[in-house]
C-alpha cells in the first residue's frame, strides 16, 4: 500500500512541482502545434495519461526482469504497444479527432514526457507509486495544456470548447466573446503559444516566490523583535 504523505507527494510533484509542461517544459511539439483550442490539448492529454499510468505500472512490474544493458529498447516497446492500442480506439470512436491530432498521437512514443518518468521513477519504483506518478503527471500535462489551449482559443478567436462536437455530438462551443470579435491570429499561431507558456511559467515562478516570502516573514519577525529588545 502506498501511504498518504507518499500519496501527496506524487501528486504534487506531478501536477505542480515538477509540471512536465511549465518546469521541464518537456513536449514542446504537442505543446506548440495541438494546443490550438482546448478539446485539442485536454483529449492528448488523457491520451498521454492512459499511457503513462499503464507503462509505468507494466515497467515497474517487470523492471526486476529487464536487462540493465536494453531497458531503453524494451521501454520503448512497452510504450509503443499502448500507444498502437489508443490510436486505434481514437480512430474507431473518435475518427474526426483522430485525424485533427494526426501525427501527435503516434509521436506519444517519443515524447520525452513518458520516456523520462518510466526511466526515471517506473524504473526505480514500485507498481502502485509508479501508476500514480503517471497518472499525475499526465494531469499536470492536461491542466497546463488545457490551459494553454483554452487561452489561445479565446484570444485567438473568442471561443472556448472549439471541436467539443467531436468528442460529444451535438455539443457546440462557447462563444464567449462578442461575435464580431476581430480575434488574434498570433494567438493561435506557435510564438503565440511560446509567449502564452512563459506567461504561465512567470505566473507559476510568481505564486511560488509569493509562497515562500510569506513562509520567511514570520521567522523574520521574532529576530527583529528581540534585536529592538
Amino acid at each position: 500500500m502506498i501511504a498518504r504523505e507518499e500519496f501527496r507527494q506524487i501528486a504534487t510533484n506531478g501536477i505542480w512541482k515538477q509540471n512536465t509542461s511549465i518546469v521541464q517544459i518537456l513536449g514542446l511539439c504537442p505543446l506548440l502545434a495541438v494546443t490550438t483550442n482546448l478539446v485539442n490539448g485536454a483529449m492528448l492529454s488523457l491520451a498521454t495519461i492512459v499511457v503513462m499510468a499503464i507503462s509505468g505500472l507494466a515497467i515497474a512490474s517487470l523492471r526486476n526482469f529487464i536487462p540493465h544493458e536494453i531497458r531503453i529498447p524494451v521501454f520503448i516497446l512497452i510504450v509503443a504497444a499502448l500507444v498502437t492500442v489508443v490510436d486505434l480506439l481514437f480512430n474507431a470512436n473518435l475518427h474526426e479527432l483522430y485525424l485533427v491530432l494526426g501525427i501527435f498521437i503516434p509521436l506519444i512514443v517519443t515524447n520525452c514526457i513518458v520516456l523520462a518518468r518510466v526511466e526515471a521513477f517506473a524504473n526505480k519504483n514500485p507498481p502502485i507509486q509508479s501508476t500514480f506518478d503517471g497518472i499525475f503527471m499526465g494531469i499536470g500535462m492536461l491542466w497546463t495544456l488545457s490551459l494553454l489551449g483554452g487561452l489561445r482559443e479565446l484570444i485567438g478567436g473568442g471561443t472556448l470548447f472549439s471541436g467539443i462536437d467531436m468528442v460529444f455530438p451535438g455539443l457546440q462551443p462557447l462563444q464567449v466573446l462578442p461575435k464580431d470579435y476581430p480575434g488574434l491570429l498570433l494567438a493561435i499561431l506557435p510564438p503565440g503559444a511560446f509567449i502564452l507558456l512563459g506567461c504561465m511559467i512567470a505566473w507559476k515562478n510568481w505564486i511560488e516566490a509569493r509562497a515562500a516570502a510569506r513562509q520567511q516573514r514570520p521567522a523574520l519577525t521574532p529576530a527583529i523583535d528581540g534585536n529592538n529588545a
